[in-house]
């Protein structure tokens, strides 16, 4: 059974159920979903004993390593560059004017 294997892994490599989920299948509950009973598709199955020999082989740590290996702590985004970085309050003002203007134009 696949939830064995990725347990074992999971033990291995001390990483918590949710990084796993995020890295190997895009989804932060996949561990969970399989511990509450889910089976995954034949193709999810196969993808995520790739991704788990995959990662078990690679040097994930440093420089030299993959980028889907480096998820930077509490983010779901790889750390391949810089954070983009968002000035506060101009899209809202934008959008109020932008509704403002809609509701004008429909009256």
């Amino acid at each position: 059974m696949l939830i064995r294997v990725i347990e074992k892994f999971l033990r291995d490599h001390d990483m918590p159920a949710t990084k796993f989920g995020r890295l190997a299948a895009h989804d932060p509950r996949f561990v969970l979903d399989l511990r509450m009973g889910r089976t995954p598709r034949a193709a999810t199955e196969a993808r995520t004993r790739q991704w788990m020999s995959d990662y078990a082989g690679a040097d994930t740590e440093g420089e030299n390593a993959p980028a889907e290996f480096k998820a930077t702590p509490g983010s779901f985004r790889p750390s391949s560059g810089p954070t983009p970085t968002y000035r506060a309050g101009t899209f809202g003002m934008k959008l109020a004017q932008n509704l403002g203007q809609d509701i004008a134009h429909a009256y």
